[in-house]
């Protein structure tokens, strides 16, 4: 069984912000399967599909995202999701606008959200996609993660959203190396 989570605020007032690309991504990847997010339990929307023999599940929490461990954990324990079958999709100011960096562990960079699902799960090593928003030194780090893309980044944001069902099926079908590889070597 494997989890797929993608963060973002829950909320209208957060669509389409930067921090929200993460949500934005598991939805164009559920959108391609013809499926909805349709149920919600322990404070997450989620939706699941069996592929391959393996049921997987994506999941959206529905708390704030700096409380995103808290729902992911209670996942992981009431569907027995080992820590090694997550992959976590977020948005990553430290890398180039519309640019992938696909992890398997690694610091929470900063990135709130993901400090505490490192505090939930008792543990960095979980896999993730990084999806560059850039940084803007000028702008409050608050304000800009909270703020919408610009009318150019969001050219650049739509091509890699895009993607994420091309994405998630070689997620599935790659051993993880060679996913990393594949996307990790592509600027």
């Amino acid at each position: 069984m494997k989890l797929i989570i993608g963060l973002g605020n829950k909320g209208q007032e957060y669509d389409n912000t930067r921090h929200n690309i993460g949500f934005r991504a598991i939805d164009k990847i559920v959108e391609s399967l013809n499926l909805k997010f349709d149920k919600n339990k322990f404070d997450g929307l989620y939706t699941e599909i069996k592929m391959n023999g393996e049921k997987i599940i994506f999941l959206k929490p529905q708390k704030y995202m700096n409380l995103s461990g808290v729902v992911i954990k209670k996942y992981c324990d009431y569907f027995k999701i080992k820590i090694n079958d997550i992959l976590i999709i977020h948005d990553d100011m430290d890398i180039p606008i519309g640019s992938l960096k696909i992890k398997f562990k690694g610091t929470s960079g900063g990135h709130n959200g993901l400090k505490n699902i490192e505090e939930n799960l008792g543990t960095k090593e979980y896999k993730r996609i990084k999806i560059g928003i850039s940084r803007n030194n000028n702008i409050n780090i608050n304000d800009y993660v909270l703020g919408k893309f610009s009318n150019e980044e969001k050219e650049v944001i739509e091509q890699i959203i895009e993607l994420f069902p091309i994405i998630f099926n070689d997620y599935i079908n790659l051993n993880f190396e060679k996913f990393m590889s594949k996307y990790n070597s592509v600027k």
